[in-house]
């Protein structure tokens, strides 16, 4: 039987307010999906297949700065003469020739930000207060695989945890069948998600849930996090960029 200090300890351990600093890092991306015509599709995609991106990297990038007249006289294409790219390819300019910026980009249909759900890890730590800078009192959960940490705490509930947000607004655009893609992709390295949680009681991995969607590409992202049934706001995070990256592909379904 508990002492009364003991009992006294206990009460005083469950006392709150707590706080709790939740942050999602690892590897993501800010990326662009766009419509493009299928001669442009063609003619990008077989010089990515014999040659790799580079140079459909630098004509996205670089499209908002040059018109599409002039794009024979840049120099800095790898392994591609860029006056002898056909009108039908320069996706990134309009009919006035005109270029647009990477990630705003003709024809796009959807953007995405965020992190990817397989390279991503969290960590909670209690901090002392609400104050951005506040002291660090315990981690609670130290640099643990996002997809690990779910399927520990499963276990450890008996998988009466379930670490997904259903129904949650996320939702992405898709392309239609027979439509020709262009997916860029800016990936980036660092923090996508950090926010504070409040709570009366101690932190219970159980309430910890992640809203996830499926991108136009197939991958994973966590666009958002949730204690409690609560979305806990998304307080900015800090990452690097760590390169530009083109993809074609045909909508098979």
């Amino acid at each position: 039987m508990a002492t009364l200090e003991e009992k006294e300890n206990l009460i005083e351990a469950f006392k709150g307010p707590h706080f709790y600093r939740v942050r999602l890092w690892g590897y993501g991306a800010e990326t662009s999906y766009m419509k493009i015509s299928k001669e442009a599709h063609d003619f990008w995609k077989a010089h990515g297949a014999a040659h790799g991106d580079s140079d459909v990297v630098n004509y996205i990038i670089n499209a908002e700065d040059i018109n599409a007249d002039d794009i024979g006289t840049q120099e800095d294409y790898d392994e591609l003469d860029p006056a002898t790219i056909p009108c039908e390819a320069l996706f990134m300019h309009d009919e006035d020739g005109n270029g647009s910026t990477y990630y705003e980009p003709q024809d796009q249909f959807e953007s995405t930000y965020a992190i990817a759900q397989d390279a991503a890890y969290i960590t909670v730590e209690k901090i002392s207060s609400a104050e951005y800078n506040s002291d660090i009192l315990e981690d609670v959960v130290e640099h643990e695989d996002l997809n690990e940490f779910m399927t520990r705490v499963g276990e450890e509930s008996d998988w009466e945890y379930d670490g997904y947000v259903l129904g949650h607004e996320y939702g992405n655009v898709y392309p239609e069948k027979g439509q020709h893609i262009c997916q860029f992709q800016s990936a980036e390295k660092g923090t996508f998600f950090e926010g504070m949680v409040e709570t009366a009681l101690p932190f219970n991995q159980n309430l910890l849930k992640f809203a996830t969607e499926e991108a136009p590409d197939g991958e994973d992202l966590v666009y958002g996090v949730e204690y409690d049934g609560v979305e806990i706001d998304n307080e900015g995070g800090d990452t690097n960029g760590k390169g530009y990256y083109a993809h074609f592909w045909k909508q098979e379904y």
